[in-house]
């Protein structure tokens, strides 16, 4: 096993966790919020951890998506610019380095300010669960670990465009010149 296929390995496990920690955080929230729905309008009584249970699970899955699109090419991008370009061109892997610099910027300063962030609330209590209240906030330095390990694995060449774990890869619209003169030839020749 080389080195590249381990550091593959590593991604697609942890990815898959993350999945699942992810499709568990939005089935515990929905379940939550019915539940307490619920018991509001029908028991007329409450759950009093049930803001901050679903509040703490919806900053993880949000977190989690981030680091998951991250991996997938999700991302909001505009490709006008980028599909000016031959495909596998100097050009595009020039876009391609910038953008997993920047990507890899982003998750760098999600680590750090999530970090911080976690350390200060460290000392505060969530006042239903008791709970510190940096459990609230613990999912975006992770998320950010991970944003940078794909980063990084996406500059090393490690993962290459086309490796998806959860998505299919977009086809890139291909652009069609058609003359403008009338007959056949205008229409590829077909009639």
């Amino acid at each position: 096993m080389t080195v590249a296929s381990a550091l593959r390995s590593i991604d697609t496990a942890v990815h898959r966790v993350l999945l699942l920690v992810a499709q568990l955080a939005l089935v515990g929230m929905v379940v939550i919020v019915c539940v307490t729905v619920f018991y509001r309008y029908a028991l007329n009584t409450g759950i009093i951890w049930a803001e901050e249970v679903p509040r703490t699970l919806v900053a993880l899955f949000a977190f989690i998506a981030c680091a998951m699109g991250v991996r997938d090419r999700l991302h909001i991008s505009v490709a006008v610019v980028y599909r000016l370009f031959k495909a596998g061109g100097a050009a595009r892997r020039i876009m391609d380095t910038l953008l997993n610099l920047s990507t890899l910027a982003c998750g760098a300063i999600m680590t750090v300010y999530g970090w911080n962030l976690c350390a200060q609330l460290w000392r505060f209590t969530m006042a239903a669960t008791g709970f510190p209240r940096s459990v609230q906030y613990i999912s975006m330095p992770i998320a950010g670990v991970i944003i940078m390990y794909d980063s990084i694995l996406f500059l090393l060449g490690v993962l290459k465009e086309d490796d998806r774990l959860f998505s299919e890869k977009e086809e890139e619209l291909e652009v069609i010149h058609v003359r403008k003169d009338s007959g056949s030839e205008a229409r590829g020749g077909r009639e």
